[in-house]
């Protein structure tokens, strides 16, 4: 459970997904690819979505699946919150920016962190991104990938990151070819992190994809959205 948890959150560390683009008549380089995609993120202050997710199980070849909500924001002079309202399976992943609870209401069960707890043991990249302070060309060395767009146009990105992680060895983007052309022919970004896929490899060999959609940026998410209250009878577990 804890893996899947992991996963979940160290995917949306590191993409907002946007609205899926048509192809563009010529290639972006590299640089311009991963210029659209940095440059936006300065201007991201909240987001909310719906999301789906794939867990595939290398050691076992099964494949765990979920679906819900997610709540991001970022505060200017604070660690980002967030919160992930999980349909399938139930549970609830939520953070004030100082701490984490992660509700499992079948096991009548939440487990209490600190952020600082969370991301120990080497996932400086994750806690980074989730602080509003990455930046894919520090982090990660990037290159385009074998196949460099996809059948839609859209631009395939391979990130390995210069500091691997148990929960991040490796990552695949693909970027909207879209927000790449309008990036370039004005200058500024309109699609805050224009990603329309994505998947987080682990040490492990284990794959989370997450897909986003009815992405909402910059609405405005209120702060109770990133609190939690121990319903009653529910047991509280801190490491």
């Amino acid at each position: 459970m804890i893996r899947w948890l992991t996963c979940s959150l160290s995917l949306l560390l590191l993409v907002l997904v946007w609205t899926p683009s048509q192809a563009a008549d010529r290639s972006a380089s590299l640089k311009d690819v991963i210029g659209a995609l940095e440059k936006g993120y300065a201007g991201l202050q909240d987001v909310r979505a719906d999301f789906s997710q794939r867990t595939l199980i290398a050691g076992v070849g099964r494949e765990q699946k979920g679906n819900g909500e997610v709540f991001l924001k970022r505060p200017a002079s604070s660690t980002a919150m967030f919160r992930f309202n999980y349909t399938k399976p139930k549970q609830q992943i939520v953070s004030n920016g100082k701490q984490v609870w992660f509700y499992l209401p079948e096991n009548r069960q939440v487990m209490v962190s600190t952020v600082a707890e969370m991301f120990k043991g080497g996932n400086a990249i994750a806690l980074s991104y989730l602080t509003g302070l990455g930046h894919v060309s520090r982090d990660f060395t990037v290159s385009f990938a074998k196949e460099q767009r996809d059948k839609h146009g859209d631009y395939q990105l391979e990130l390995i990151p210069k500091k691997p992680t148990p929960v991040l060895a490796r990552l695949q983007l693909t970027v909207s070819a879209e927000a790449v052309e309008r990036f370039l022919r004005q200058g500024n970004v309109q699609d805050l992190f224009p990603v329309q896929a994505s998947v987080v490899h682990d040490a492990g060999g284990n794959q989370t994809r997450i897909d986003y959609s009815h992405v909402r940026v910059n609405k405005g998410v209120d702060n109770s959205k990133f609190t939690f209250k121990v319903p009653a009878g529910v047991a509280v577990v801190k490491p």
